[in-house]
């Protein structure tokens, strides 16, 4: 029982004001984009690296090894990087035409923009994706940010803590849980694998596993 890679982070910052018949304010040379609110369920799935090529083409870094939110979504939401030069504010829509992989890179393409220089005053952008345009998960697979929170029990029912992060050691992934031992802050690492989680209750947000709290 493996997780999907994660597609991203959730992201808490409040969706800033401003409606679809608004433009973005921009920089000269940057594409006309248009102001958006970030839907209440966005996930930061990747950035945008760099042009690609002279048709206005541009590299992206997913935040996960297996971005498949970034090929389902057509509609990304960006904000400019915290760090560097901003050649737009807030928060704007990106209607991406395509995206793909190429020798190992994966590369899209988005209307409006329509060449290079329009492509380069995106770098550095977040990208956010609503999580529900994500694509439905296969049987006994989960997407990191839905297991991020959740409560573990044994089968005993001893509180075993709440998952904080996921962590991908190569060949299993490993559940990351925070609770308190004596009033101080301990982590537990439990493997995420069939021999040791019982059942994943998305709804009832709890995961139950055959864990002992002294292992």
């Amino acid at each position: 029982m493996l997780p999907r890679s994660p597609p991203g982070r959730p992201k808490a910052t409040a969706a800033p004001s401003g409606g679809s018949a608004v433009r973005a304010a921009a920089s000269v040379g940057a594409p006309s984009l248009e102001s958006a609110q970030l839907p209440a369920d966005a996930i930061e799935v990747g950035r945008i690296a760099d042009a690609w090529g002279i048709k206005g083409w541009f590299k992206v870094l997913p935040h996960s090894a297996s971005p498949e939110a970034l090929f389902s979504s057509k509609r990304w939401f960006l904000q400019p990087s915290e760090r560097g030069a901003k050649t737009f504010s807030g928060t704007v829509l990106l209607r991406v035409r395509e995206t793909k992989e190429h020798s190992g890179t994966l590369v899209a393409g988005a209307h409006d923009v329509d060449d290079r220089t329009a492509a380069e005053a995106l770098r550095g952008a977040r990208i956010f994706v609503a999580r529900s345009s994500f694509p439905t998960a296969a049987t006994d697979e989960y997407y990191w940010v839905d297991l991020i929170g959740l409560d573990v029990v044994n089968r005993e029912g001893v509180a075993l803590g709440t998952v904080r992060e996921l962590l991908s050691t190569g060949p299993q992934t490993v559940l990351v849980l925070a609770y308190e031992a004596e009033g101080k802050p301990q982590e537990r690492m439990i493997p995420f694998v069939g021999a040791y989680v019982d059942k994943v209750d998305l709804p009832g947000r709890r995961i139950t596993v055959d864990w002992q709290a002294d292992y």
